[in-house]
């Protein structure tokens, strides 16, 4: 078991304050530079390593454009620009100043308004090709929702030749270009030795000729690891093999460099022009009309919709139809354009223009930075040698840092994904990084970044393995990161043409502080002091249920005795709050006001009172079902699992929910009834972590809606050191609630030496009165625990101190799951506040019946 121990807190990761001025002159920028210098006279590193990047490109103006360009991004760390960068304020203002000047009508149309329409969509089209460096006397642009969406397009008419088709796709591709091989009649999976193996091959005297139309498709640049590969395989693929087209995808690529099409010559390509400009989201598929048969080919598709055809009978037995064929957008486009996207696309293309000058300054700047934290993350050692950091791709390996930039970025974009590393070479689950880096206002991409080939040949996952992950239970986008101890994904930083050199040192710095252990552990397990030894040396501090999942907790009154049931406590988590539209239930993490609805059980009156700060009414909700519950059972997920729940449809229940919230929701319940749906889940505990994984296989406790375990507790003890810890560094103390524990033990004064925080580590069994609960391990914790359960605020506290001080085998780790143990023949079982706790340690032996 290892451990990360607080130590000296490194600084605050909030490096250089805020973006500079947002003027735009050389006068305003010079005085921007001599406030950074007087806000950080110290940092000379910083200010040196400036002057080298901009050597090698970087665009220091952005630094001084970001607080009026890009006024969402303070206080934020943004760095998923290969997922969709960040618009500009210029955009939002220059496409709502043109809607609100003009007049446009539906295109299909003679007004005068439609045909304005037309016209400034026949401008942005060409606009769209002169960006690209596309003749459009050879080339042809097709609105679509997206790249996704313009391979799809593209498919309809390979899908539909008889003769079927062949696919050869490579290895790295996304997941929305490997798809199509679901519809070929042959697929093929290259890697890059073997498409350049197959362009170069001869064609033999009596080869097979092609009668249908094939397709070999390969990205531009990886979305995994930001290899950029040949662009003349094209125009290769051309040259040698007859009877295939090629589909590039430049999805990735075009986000920070240019792509002159005139050049490369690939028959189809996609972009998505949300991941170039942040806004509109729209795509296109760009067809080389010039290619031989292209446009004959795209008119043999059979589908055809509102637009796209001159005549069309809808009666009778001859189903007549005629396409418009002058260009292939005319058949292709159909139904009515999104044309207000397409005019927000010219102003996004006029004001990114206008920023950077053009994609050529955008991938120099990107470069520059991507170089720097390369050169950095690859320095990240621990205090034995052991790098903390696995970077994956095939160039950043052979790629000398000396190299000019535009030589590094023939071959690499600027985006890094890597995995982070112990000091005994254990990996850091990619769930846990991206938790943290939630909180401290770090925004990355983590999993399996929709790019199998990248696991596959990164990480080394074999397809047996990928099979094998999938049948145990783990999805892309889960958290079960480490399986078999190999990871299940990865982490991806990407840079984009306002990342600031600022963006990439809070990153760093935040990889530094918490993922570089400096200094050898004194300890090889989590710190326990005291000794409670069986003696009933504390009592239950508080008892709380939480009867409406995520919601707030109620306390159980001083005196009263709360039944346990095998579930857990009664009432607790038996309802929850389900999406109208998606019908899964919903989490504080995802809507943190849930916190500040309070649900009371009023055990007299047999009902659950529900109230909500602002507003008049309330409501109550018999405990017992009764003829007047407007309930209907349906389907529903909770933390993944498939549940039957009851779904209340009273139009007062659905108002109170979805007007609180402030979303379309109501209220459903899971009754202890169906209890055996749901069980403890032992699979969500880490291996490293010292639970006995087979004892609660065999087990299986119950558990109603609940995350994991039918009771949560905690330790008053470790509760404060954590808050001790906080304090040390200026922070602001959690309060027990954030941790949503069902029982909060505390010690008696007195009774005990010295302090028992984290002793619950060691715990095997509790008696509390005549209960008795067994422990079945650690808790795992995300970033919820940053929402402060009366204000329903996020901060960074605990989860920031819990990082650092409670991770084990890569999980963050604090409170104790358990299970009452029932005594057969005996009903009737409950506890109440200030009830005796005796405590057995794990290693203790003979517990005797007493504690069974």
């Amino acid at each position: 078991m290892s451990m990360k121990l607080l130590g000296s807190i490194a600084k605050s990761t909030g490096w250089f304050g805020s973006a500079s001025s947002a003027q735009t002159s050389t006068e305003a920028i010079d005085q921007s530079q001599e406030t950074r210098a007087e806000q950080r006279p110290q940092d000379a590193e910083f200010e040196a390593a400036r002057e080298l990047l901009i050597k090698d490109g970087y665009n220091a103006n952005v630094e001084s454009i970001r607080e009026a360009e890009y006024p969402q991004l303070k206080g934020t760390t943004y760095l998923d620009h290969a997922g969709t960068t960040i618009y500009a304020s210029s955009v939002i203002r220059k496409t709502s100043e043109d809607l609100l000047s003009n007049l446009y009508g539906n295109p299909h149309s003679q007004s005068p308004s439609s045909q304005l329409t037309t016209r400034r969509i026949r401008d942005v089209r060409l606009r769209v090709l002169r960006l690209f460096n596309a003749n459009p006397d050879e080339y042809d642009v097709v609105f679509c929702a997206n790249a996704t969406a313009g391979v799809k397009l593209l498919l309809e008419t390979f899908a539909g030749q008889e003769e079927g088709f062949d696919y050869y796709y490579h290895k790295d591709c996304h997941t929305s270009i490997i798809g199509v091989r679901e519809v070929a009649d042959h697929m093929k999976c290259l890697t890059t030795e073997e498409v350049n193996n197959w362009v170069e091959e001869q064609p033999a005297e009596d080869s097979f000729e092609y009668t249908s139309r094939n397709l070999f498709a390969y990205p531009a640049q990886s979305n995994f690891s930001g290899l950029r590969l040949p662009l003349d395989w094209a125009q290769r693929v051309r040259s040698s093999k007859q009877g295939f087209y090629t589909l590039l995808d430049a999805a990735a690529l075009v986000t920070t460099q240019e792509l002159d099409l005139t050049a490369v010559a690939p028959d189809f390509t996609v972009v998505s022009f949300y991941k170039m400009f942040g806004y509109p989201d729209l795509g296109a598929l760009i067809v080389r009309k010039s290619s031989p048969g292209v446009p004959e080919f795209l008119e043999s598709r059979q589908y055809f919709g509102g637009g796209t055809v001159a005549a069309v009978v809808a009666q009778g037995n001859d189903p007549f139809h005629a396409k418009r064929n002058v260009t292939p957008h005319e058949h292709l486009e159909d139904g009515t354009l999104p044309f207000h996207s397409i005019f927000a696309l010219d102003a996004a293309i006029a004001v990114h223009e206008r920023l950077y000058g053009g994609f050529a300054n955008i991938c120099s700047h990107t470069t520059a930075l991507a170089r720097y934290m390369h050169k950095r993350l690859s320095s990240f050692e621990h205090y034995n040698q052991q790098p903390a950091c696995a970077i994956y791709s095939e160039s950043y390996l052979h790629a000398d840092s000396e190299i000019p930039s535009h030589q590094w970025a023939m071959h690499q974009g600027p985006l890094i994904t890597f995995n982070l590393r112990r000091p005994d070479g254990a990996w850091v689950g990619y769930s846990e990084v991206e938790k943290l880096a939630a909180v401290k206002q770090i925004h990355i991409r983590t999993g399996g970044l929709c790019n199998p080939g990248g696991i596959e040949t990164y990480i080394g996952m074999s397809p047996l393995e990928i099979r094998q992950n999938y049948e145990a239970g783990h999805r892309c986008w889960d958290d079960k990161d480490v399986i078999r101890g190999k990871p299940t994904g990865a982490v991806r930083v990407s840079l984009g043409a306002m990342s600031t050199l600022e963006d990439v040192r809070i990153f760093l710095g935040f990889i530094e502080e918490f993922y570089v252990e400096k200094e050898k552990p004194a300890l090889d397990k989590l710190p326990r002091q005291g000794d409670w030894g069986g003696n009933a040396s504390a009592i239950v501090e508080s008892i709380i249920i939480y009867p409406i999942k995520s919601c707030a907790g109620f306390k159980i009154p001083v005196g009263i005795s709360w039944e346990v049931k095998p579930h857990g406590f009664a009432w607790d988590r038996e309802w929850c709050l389900v999406h109208l539209g998606t019908k899964t239930a919903m989490s504080q993490k995802a809507y943190t006001k849930m916190a500040l609805i309070k649900p009371t059980v009023d055990l007299e009156k047999g009902i659950l009172n529900v109230t909500y700060p602002g507003l008049d009414s309330n409501i109550n909700i018999p405990l017992s079902p009764t003829g007047n519950d407007t309930l209907q059972s349906s389907s529903s997920r909770v933390c993944g699992d498939k549940i039957t729940a009851l779904t209340y449809s009273a139009p007062e229940i659905v108002d109170f929910f979805s007007n609180a919230i402030g979303v379309p929701c109501t209220l459903a319940r899971f009754p202890a009834s169906l209890a055996s749906q749901r069980h403890f889940k032992p699979h969500l505990q880490n291996e490293d972590a010292g639970l006995d994984t087979l004892s609660c296989t065999l087990k299986k406790p119950q558990i109603l809606l609940s995350n994991e375990s039918p009771i949560l507790v905690i330790n008053r003890a470790s509760v404060d050191h954590v808050n001790e810890l906080i304090a040390g560094v200026g922070g602001k103390a959690a309060s027990a609630d954030v941790y949503r524990a069902n029982l909060i033990v505390s010690q008696i004064k007195g009774r005990t030496s010295g302090s028992l925080a984290y002793s619950e580590d060691g715990w095997k069994r509790l008696q509390i009165g005549r209960e008795t609960f067994e422990l079945l391990g650690p808790c795992r914790r995300c970033h919820m625990v940053c929402i402060d359960q009366t204000t329903a605020q996020k901060n960074e506290e605990p989860y920031v101190t819990l990082s650092k001080t409670r991770t084990v085998g890569g999980r963050v780790l604090f409170g104790q799951h358990a299970t009452h143990v029932p005594v057969e023949g005996r009903a009737g079982a409950g506890i109440k506040v200030g009830d005796l706790v005796r405590v057995w340690a794990r290693e203790e032996e003979g517990m005797g019946s007493e504690g069974s």
